[in-house]
């Protein structure tokens, strides 16, 4: 049951300007005694008078603290505690001094004068006129900010929104919210179209009004998006506007029309049917089209010179390529774009290897990249020569969000393009729009575009389908390495991952030493069989650390999803344990040493990489969507969580930002993107059409390195490969660039 109590802030112990989350000091009114208050609060300051509500909690560490729930600025009462709250320094320029003069030439009236005849405060000694204005308007911006946040509690929005919603609107924010709350959806990151429509529904806006609908359209667009959409049919797009918020389709084509006339979507009428993109979408695929067919210049190398080139690489390297290797470089030194695409264990990196010493000994300037910092290290790795993230290549900067709504933000564009003569990305299946969009801006034209993928593996996380797309134009030099060499093939890994990929059945009697299936009929035993292998079998068969072992699901619900399993292996790998801080965000229980994964592209957030004794050597920002980490550190008293990401790099999360990170001892088979595990656990026994597909099951396979193991339904995995259904993905960048091709 929660208490309230009265008394003024004595002490300001720790606040945290991102979040409102404060840990502050009270003297309770009744008794006398000195309470110690945590939790989500508008801005307070030592000497203010506050009623707080809340509950008692026992800190290990810190003894008994008020958790607050509601907390309130009370007008002081008595001139003893004006003075009081105006020496507190709540007002810049005001201290102790000068708070006692003002009490005593104007005493109970302090705040009226200060609030409405603020002239008057310059009869004080020491206070010009200027002066008097800026404490008056000190004064009126607090009690401003505090009577917004406490009208905006009324509709369910935290402080820390709500301190974003003052931000952007101030005083105006009163009407704003009253007349049209889905202008909050639009302006203020965080606010969406639920949060506005809660608001709405308070304040009485009509179901039907245009208002409401737009926000709606808006919305669902934007979910289109997380789902790889770059545009929806009209009919997909009313119908899920009309499911949503149960009004006619007559007022959804109203709202259409009005949205395109404002230039917030495009209507475009392609293939015998109606399509709307969001606007920045369908630019972001034109002006990628564009800057494609730019860069794809044709340099006139004589195949002649060609030939004698690749011959010096094999000579120096002491290889043979093959054909379609050959065909590849050759590629490479004759077109500005080049795509190479192949499956596992087919010569993509002695390919990329062999670009290499063919640009290196025309003494070109070459940069490296791919989508992760995982990738990026493997290709480092096997290439001899240095490879960062394409976030890396293009300097992500903390700044303002860029043009494109993508949230990143770039040193690198048309304006500080990359100089260097060649650019070579890898993993480009995981290349989403946005991405490519802000890299192709900081390309020049004459710089060589080389771009590296395996077009059967699942599409990027992000909106789009850019490798495919690319490919499907018909509009740049394509080659497709499909030989398996030798080495690869003791591989069952590789082998099975081709015979999936060619919807060919695959051999499960357990006769690999790389690829095991161990049928169980029942998630509970599928479940024991995932936890045995993690804690016995497969650290010492793959020379593994126990995290390193990865657990891939199909879907997230379920009892084999991923939001299950990974209660059950956090309850076994890492149990709760007293000298292990643990923090509840939501529905999930975060443990220092859970394994964890940012869900979510977050540009801003600031990270150090850490030396000896935790000294930072550097830092910068950017945690981007699939990055995994350790959680080091949890402090409950500034509640917030320290997560270590590879390459050391250190991140702390505030309790509010605990929504991008998941556990993952288990992850979906989309979030393995890029990464590669020493060995890979896939539970599957049944589920949707719509996910258990050829490709995914591919994917799957193809991330583990030294060890598969099945553990399920033996015809479920025949199923999958049966399956070329996958989930459509609404893109039209293929179009785009044939389009602009024939101009």
């Amino acid at each position: 049951m929660a208490d309230t109590y009265k008394g003024y802030v004595e002490h300001i112990v720790y606040h945290n300007e991102a979040n409102g989350y404060t840990v502050f000091t009270i003297t309770n009114d009744d008794d006398r005694e000195e309470i110690t208050c945590v939790g989500n609060c508008p801005v307070i300051n030592e000497g203010e008078k506050v009623s707080v509500e809340g509950s008692f909690i026992d800190h290990r560490q810190y003894g008994p603290q008020l958790k607050v729930n509601k907390i309130q600025v009370l007008k002081p009462d008595g001139v003893e505690a004006i003075e009081k709250y105006l020496a507190s320094g709540a007002i810049k320029g005001i201290g102790m001094v000068m708070a006692k003069r003002i009490v005593e030439k104007f005493g109970g009236d302090t705040f009226d004068i200060i609030e409405n005849e603020p002239e008057r405060l310059a009869e004080i000694k020491g206070v010009s006129m200027n002066m008097a204005m800026r404490f008056s308007e000190q004064f009126d911006a607090k009690r401003e900010m505090r009577d917004a946040m406490i009208f905006l509690q009324q509709y369910g929005i935290s402080n820390q929104l709500a301190v974003k919603i003052y931000t952007e609107y101030k005083s105006d924010l009163f009407n704003i919210v009253n007349t049209n709350p889905y202008k909050l959806a639009k302006d203020v990151k965080g606010v969406g179209f639920r949060i506005a429509d809660e608001i709405g529904k308070k304040v009485g806006i009509a179901v039907d009004s245009p208002y409401r609908i737009k926000c709606a359209i808006t919305y669902v667009m934007a979910q289109a998006g997380s789902f790889g959409h770059i545009y929806l049919p009209e009919n997909e797009l009313a119908g899920e506007v009309s499911r949503l918020i149960g009004v006619d389709d007559l007022f959804i084509s109203e709202a259409l029309e009005e949205l395109v006339y404002e230039k917030e979507i495009i209507k475009k009428e392609e293939e015998n049917e109606v399509r709307y993109y969001g606007s920045y979408m369908y630019y972001m695929e034109l002006n990628c089209a564009r800057m494609l067919l730019d860069l794809n210049n044709k340099l006139g190398i004589s195949e002649k010179n060609i030939d004698r080139k690749i011959e010096e690489i094999q000579n120096k390297k002491d290889i043979e390529l093959a054909a379609m290797q050959r065909e590849a470089v050759a590629a490479a030194l004759r077109n500005g774009v080049v795509i190479i695409t192949g499956g596992p264990g087919t010569g993509k990196t002695t390919t990329i290897d062999a670009i290499i010493s063919a640009f290196e000994s025309e003494g070109m300037e070459m940069l490296l990249a791919a989508p992760t910092g995982r990738a990026a290290k493997r290709m480092s790795e096997t290439t001899g020569y240095p490879a960062q993230t394409i976030h890396r290549l293009l300097e992500l900067s903390g700044g303002v969000e860029d043009d494109d709504n993508s949230g990143m933000n770039f040193e690198r564009n048309e304006s500080y393009p990359l100089e260097t003569d060649v650019i070579i990305i890898d993993e480009m299946s995981m290349v989403d729009l946005p991405l490519l969009n802000a890299l192709l801006k900081a390309i020049v034209v004459g710089t060589k575009l080389i771009m590296v993928g395996d077009v059967n593996q699942l599409p990027s996380v992000g909106p789009g389908n850019v490798l495919k797309d690319i490919i499907d134009s018909g509009s740049f030099e394509v080659v497709r390495l499909n030989q398996v060499f030798r080495q690869a093939r003791d591989s069952d890994i590789v082998m099975n991952a081709h015979l999936i990929n060619a919807g060919k059945e695959i051999k499960l009697n357990n006769s690999s030493t790389d690829f095991f299936m161990l049928q169980r009929d029942n998630p509970k035993n599928i479940i024991e069989v995932c936890l045995y292998l993690i804690m016995k079998k497969m650290p010492d068969y793959v020379d593994a650390g126990i995290l390193d072992i990865q657990v891939l699901c199909p879907m997230r619900k379920g009892e084999l999803g991923v939001e299950n399993m990974n209660v059950l292996l956090q309850r076994y790998i890492n149990p709760k344990d007293v000298h292990k801080q643990e923090m509840v965000f939501r529905e999930t229980v975060f443990r220092e040493g859970d394994k964890v994964m940012q869900i979510k592209n977050n540009y801003q957030i600031v990270w150090e990489r850490r030396g000896y004794n935790g000294v930072v050597l550097e830092e910068g920002t950017g945690v981007f969507n699939g990055d995994c980490g350790i959680i080091r550190r949890i402090d409950a008293t500034a509640n917030e969580i320290t997560v270590e990401f590879e390459d050391n790099k250190y991140i702390t999360y505030p309790h509010s930002s605990l929504e991008e990170l998941e556990l993952a001892y288990a992850i979906t088979v989309h979030k393995s993107q890029g990464s590669e595990y020493p060995a890979v656990i896939l539970p599957l026994l049944g589920g949707t059409s719509l996910l258990m597909h050829r490709n995914l099951l591919y994917t799957a396979v193809t991330r583990a390195k030294k060890c598969v193991t099945i553990v399920g339904s033996v015809d479920t995995v025949n199923n999958m490969i049966k399956n070329e259904r996958e989930q459509k993905r609404y893109t039209s960048l293929k179009r785009r660039i044939v389009e602009m091709d024939k101009l």
